[in-house]
């Protein structure tokens, strides 16, 4: 891919790890100082993503390939019900994993889980969701973006592009992390933004509840998506309703890179979520081999920056290899 990358970073810049980013490989580093070989470590992945996600599918690939990487044997399990997610948590800590990777859409159902794994003596690491929540349940990390500083700059390009009045649609009930997007986004736009429930495993009901709501208010003119799945239907949704609202979303697949090819959709935010099942892997590994941990206590961050029409054909192939 020629050219220099130029996503726009929105927020301070993450540390660098310069770990070649999954499930078990076989070799081990030569400086090993702990007591356990790569080898020997299994780590749990368990997050909130539904089933055919692309963005999780994503997360899952950053994971399996840092297990290979590693020579670490990597299990991903996920389950958007916050009590059977917190379900496999439960049986990762019967299983005597040697560490946990968990995002907390719902903290408040994780957080006996989470502290079962934490008494076992199991280091947990928390993404994408839940990363206010982290220190408190005992985790050594947290590896996302800010959401209120995400929703911020979502805002802000939204104003920049004009928009006055914005449909904000949340597809997850009860995540605070699709809540605090909505309300960053109000923040940057520098007006209120109407929230829009719909369900990300019924894409064609949530297709028919953006297009009614365009139809009901036309003077609509923006409509932030907060799930790469949901921006394609959103764009559907507008052409039903004859509505001239331009969608914007987070997150990418390659839906959504066409669309902001085409011009159909205005914009992403990425938060790179391939980092997000990558680097902690890294994080357990450097914590058994070494009892090191990373981020000083605040969070390690994999966002937020745009994607548009600018930078979108520089990112394009990386998305199409999964790692994007």
């Amino acid at each position: 891919m020629a050219g220099p990358k130029r996503l726009l970073a929105l927020a301070m810049a993450a540390p660098l790890f310069l770990a070649a980013a999954c499930t078990t490989g076989s070799s081990s580093d030569g400086g090993d100082s702990g007591n356990a070989s790569s080898g020997d470590l299994a780590f749990a992945v368990i997050t909130h993503g539904s089933a055919g996600d692309a963005f999780w599918d994503v997360v899952q690939n950053g994971a399996e390939r840092a297990g290979e990487d590693l020579g670490i044997s990597v299990d991903y399990q996920s389950d958007g019900d916050p009590q059977r997610q917190a379900q496999l948590i439960d049986a990762a800590v019967n299983q005597g994993v040697d560490g946990i990777v968990v995002s907390m859409a719902n903290p408040d159902a994780l957080q006996d889980s989470v502290a079962a794994a934490v008494d076992a003596g199991i280091p947990v690491v928390t993404i994408n969701s839940g990363g206010d929540r982290s220190a408190e349940f005992g985790a050594i990390g947290h590896v996302g973006q800010d959401e209120a500083i995400a929703g911020q700059g979502a805002g802000r390009e939204l104003a920049a592009e004009g928009a006055e009045k914005v449909l904000c649609v949340v597809h997850e009930a009860g995540n605070i992390g699709l809540e605090e997007r909505c309300a960053g986004a109000s923040e940057g736009l520098g007006s209120g933004v109407t929230s829009l429930q719909v369900d990300i495993n019924d894409l064609q009901g949530a297709q028919s509840t953006i297009a009614s709501q365009l139809q009901s208010d036309p003077t609509i003119d923006a409509v932030l998506t907060l799930n790469s799945a949901v921006a394609a239907v959103a764009v559907t949704a507008a052409d039903d309703a004859g509505s001239d609202a331009r969608v914007a979303t987070f997150d990418l697949n390659q839906d959504v890179i066409s669309g902001i090819q085409d011009g159909s959709i205005a914009f992403a935010v990425d938060q790179q979520q391939y980092e997000q099942g990558y680097l902690p892997i890294v994080m357990l590994q450097l914590y058994a081999k070494n009892l090191n941990t990373v981020g000083g206590g605040q969070p390690v961050l994999t966002g937020p920056g745009i994607v548009n029409a600018d930078n979108v054909d520089e990112i394009a192939d990386l998305a199409s290899a999964g790692t994007r």
